[in-house]
């Protein structure tokens, strides 16, 4: 019967990746054969293709966006100038997408008031920690995030105790329990989550989950959703993946949330699958991190959930129903202050990029860094290198066994630059390193989703907790200066490559937006 059932769901997942694959590979094909087909309709095409081109070009350089990627697109359409005018259309210029942006937009507005359904730690922070009043202000009065106390923090360094923890506050779900990830993978991990979740479906307990499509192309049956909601749990697919060419496509959701009655609520690197908890491995050990907190600001958390979920259902949710604290006051005592943060590639705004750059341009002694990739534009180089030059201990740990082979090596390409401004780079020499965390002075951290790379930082929804005081700040420095000893420091000997290496890397980093 189990052996029938595996067979099924393998037979379905081929066939709809296989068709998905044969229909984009046929748009290609077809675009090129009215180009090159050498009739007078393909060669009236090709002269108003490369004139598209050119017009191209010309908004692209007046566009306000960032440097990296103009000149990755300029570069595209100048190496393809038939195609390049017309990919660089079909990718940004579509009503869907914009139809999108608009509805999250509406989304956004109508329920940034809720943030603010209790009383933030605004006035408290002011008084407290004016040395951090603008990253506070950037992220409450521009962002629209508010920054809280009343709030615990606990910091997980890795998958298997962010797991053992997780399912004991699974366990004590009363009302709610909202799950949103990239990936989830049936397995180890994912099973002992999904038992739980079907006994409190059982039970009256409202469950929702949202998964990336992309995320989970190869891991996950068309169906899944179906048979979620035969186990009473309600599911919601991010951005289906369509056989098209669309921008929308590169916009994945990449956030790891989950909320348990809008009281206690986890992020951070970890996914639903079993390379995360070290079940199966993949690239030798795999270390990664996460953050629970407790109290007040896990709502913001709920309003993020419940914005993607409306988002995702196209139907009006009554956000309030969910809100824990109607008929009693919260009374988990301060542990510092505590500010989470979403972050959406439909904005115009790298809330997580401003988040980081911040914590380094606010360091005074060091800040240490956990980042599974490397890929930044001259924004991110100018503030680490300014502050390892101004005497700030700039730490960065990345992984030595890579995932794709082609980020590692654009990843490497940084490694020299950096080095020589005085910023120390290391390699987990175990294995993969997945966690995304800053740490700054003792007194400032933030965990979240978001990698160093373009993917995350400008096309993918993402979220994180930045931290002031509290006791995760700790936790996550000692954390790092655990994991040191387990690193290789890179040196320029280290990064000294042939010639043709060198210049392998060079054109990586040109088209490092891509990646």
């Amino acid at each position: 019967m189990l052996k029938a059932y595996g067979r099924k769901w393998f037979r379905k997942l081929f066939h709809r990746r296989v068709i998905v694959i044969i229909l984009l590979l046929v748009q290609i094909i077809s675009i090129m054969y009215f180009v090159i087909s050498g009739s007078i309709v393909s060669q009236t095409i090709s002269v108003v293709l490369t004139l598209l081109s050119l017009v191209v070009v010309l908004y692209i350089v007046s566009k306000k966006d960032k440097g990296a990627y103009k000149l990755t697109w300029v570069i595209q359409i100048l190496l393809f100038p038939l195609f390049g005018g017309l990919m660089y259309l079909l990718f940004n210029f579509q009503t869907s997408t914009r139809k999108s942006s608009r509805r999250l937009a509406q989304i956004e507005k109508n329920t940034r008031p809720l943030f603010y359904a209790h009383d933030d730690g605004y006035d408290k922070a002011r008084e407290q920690i004016p040395d951090v009043l603008t990253q506070i202000r950037y992220l409450q009065q521009f962002a629209g995030f508010p920054i809280y106390t009343n709030t615990s923090t606990n910091y997980l360094p890795s998958g298997e105790q962010k797991l053992e923890v997780l399912l004991e506050e699974l366990k004590r779900a009363e009302h709610y329990i909202f799950l949103e990830y990239f990936i989830i993978q049936e397995g180890v991990m994912w099973n002992k989550i999904l038992e739980i979740l079907k006994q409190k479906a059982q039970e009256g307990v409202k469950v929702r989950v949202i998964y990336d499509d992309m995320g989970c192309f190869l891991l996950l049956p068309k169906d899944y959703p179906k048979i979620l909601q035969s186990y009473g749990i309600e599911c919601a697919v991010f951005n289906p993946f369509k056989p098209f060419l669309t921008v929308m496509q590169n916009n994945r959701d990449h956030r790891k949330i989950v909320v348990i009655d809008g009281k206690v609520a986890f992020t951070g690197g970890v996914n639903l699958a079993d390379e995360y908890i070290n079940v199966k491995v993949k690239h030798g050990h795999w270390k990664d991190a996460a953050i629970m907190v407790q109290g007040k600001a896990a709502w913001s958390f709920t309003l993020m959930f419940l914005q993607m979920w409306e988002f995702c259902k196209n139907v009006k949710e009554d956000y309030m129903i969910y809100y824990p604290w109607k008929d009693a006051e919260c009374d988990v005592p301060d542990d510092g202050f505590v500010q989470p943060y979403a972050d959406s590639p439909m904005d115009n705004e790298n809330v997580g990029e401003h988040v980081y750059l911040q914590i380094i341009n606010n360091a005074k002694d060091y800040v240490y860094i956990y980042t599974p990739y490397l890929i930044i534009d001259d924004s991110m180089i100018s503030a680490l290198t300014l502050a390892a030059k101004s005497g700030v201990d700039v730490r960065i740990v990345t992984p030595h066994k890579w995932d794709k082979w082609v980020i590692h090596m654009t990843t490497r390409s940084y490694y020299r630059e950096l080095i020589k401004a005085g910023v120390k780079v290391y390699e987990y020499s175990k294995g993969f390193l997945h966690a995304k965390t800053f740490v700054s002075d003792d007194t400032t951290a933030t965990v979240g989703t978001t990698n160093l790379d373009f993917r995350s930082l400008y096309l993918h929804f993402e979220c994180g907790v930045w931290m002031h005081s509290s006791r995760a700040v700790m936790q996550v420095k000692d954390d790092f200066l655990q994991t040191l000893p387990g690193c290789q420091q890179i040196t320029l000997k280290d990064c000294s490559t042939n010639m043709f290496m060198t210049l392998f890397q060079e054109v990586l980093r040109i088209f490092a937006p891509l990646m």
